[in-house]
């Protein structure tokens, strides 16, 4: 039996927690659920796939109930998943989970891969798979429970007990997540968040990283009015620019500015370029920037050196969609011949077949 417990908390996801832990089945190590007060069949559906399924009542702290559940596993090592993440099977999986514990050491946190569907502004339906573009995220999941354990109520995080500094190291295990698969799910859940999160705040003080949580939820509405206080709130504090969270806080601060059509504070993300352009998302963003202040040599410049760099979080930022800004540019400053090189190099993009169709319907 593989020396891994796979924890997960639960309440009411008799909708995504079947295929969840039939996926996980597929390997031979122990699964805990702990249930928080489902009212529905979860808890029947998982006592079809693991006999250790436990009670916890549920007091508004996510940590609480993950660490419950750490607790009555029977390995040291933990991988963490939510109900609603279906792992995904390649060739790299099962050599991956086979080796998971000689992977890392008790204060090295594994990072799973987590692919988060977007959703389109106003869809109350389920979007196709196929029209949804990904959002890739490396999430900590993987640790010892000796050596590392939840904090914090919400959007809680792996610290070491001791207080340590902890290493992460990603791992090859991706997880399709399901659980945003409409808006009104989506604002259900931004509701519950912002409550937690607002309680925290109150009760901790200041915390950039609470204020980034906060500006994300409305953010994920699409609320960008309400978001960018929080932002601004969070970088007025002493980050450290190391940690994950702070690239995105970023980028949700830029796209929150040229949302709110504040283009010129926009460029005031010039000053931090050198940190954050290792991202692709990063140099793409700043290229609309650039595009929306008028500057369409310096947008070129960036959305084609975003296609050179690999890493990246949202699909189509270091492919698709720069070459498709470059092509409105040149569509836009008269140059059809290069607006046309750029839309073909889009592929598939969808705004981008439609200019071509565009111009060669007006071909003679």
């Amino acid at each position: 039996m593989i020396p891994v417990s796979v924890c997960m908390i639960a309440k009411n996801e008799e909708k995504y927690i079947s295929e969840c832990l039939h996926r996980l089945s597929s390997y031979d190590w122990e699964i805990v659920v702990v249930d928080t007060g489902s009212t529905d069949r979860t808890v029947e559906i998982a006592r079809q796939f693991t006999s250790k399924v436990y009670d916890f009542p549920w007091i508004n702290d996510f940590s609480a109930a993950r660490n419950y559940a750490v607790s009555m596993a029977s390995n040291d090592y933990i991988l963490m998943v939510d109900c609603d993440e279906y792992l995904e099977h390649n060739q790299e999986t099962a050599q991956t989970i086979q080796y998971l514990v000689s992977q890392l050491h008790p204060l090295q946190v594994g990072m799973i891969n987590l692919l988060n569907p977007s959703l389109p502004e106003k869809s109350e339906k389920s979007v196709p798979s196929s029209e949804k573009d990904l959002i890739h995220e490396q999430i900590a999941r993987f640790f010892h429970r000796q050596y590392v354990h939840y904090k914090g109520a919400i959007h809680e995080q792996l610290t070491a007990i001791q207080g340590e500094a902890l290493e992460f190291i990603p791992l090859s295990l991706t997880f399709y997540h399901y659980g945003y698969s409409t808006m009104d799910i989506k604002r259900e859940k931004a509701a519950r968040n912002i409550a937690l999160l607002e309680k925290e705040l109150a009760s901790h003080g200041s915390d950039p990283y609470l204020y980034f949580q906060l500006g994300q939820s409305y953010f994920g509405l699409s609320e960008y009015a309400k978001a960018l206080p929080y932002f601004e709130q969070a970088l007025a504090l002493d980050v450290n620019e190391q940690e994950a969270y702070v690239q995105t806080l970023v980028e949700s601060y830029g796209y929150c500015l040229l949302e709110q059509k504040q283009y010129q504070q926009a460029l005031s993300l010039e000053g931090i370029y050198s940190i954050f352009s290792k991202q692709a998302d990063f140099v793409f963003l700043m290229g609309l920037i650039y595009m929306n202040n008028g500057m369409f040599d310096q947008a070129i410049k960036e959305f084609l050196y975003a296609t050179k760099i690999s890493a990246y979080s949202v699909d189509g930022v270091n492919s698709y969609k720069a070459y498709y800004n470059v092509g409105v540019i040149y569509e836009c400053t008269g140059n059809q011949e290069k607006a046309l090189k750029y839309y073909r190099l889009a592929g598939n993009y969808s705004p981008a077949i439609e200019r071509i169709q565009v111009f060669t319907a007006q071909l003679p």
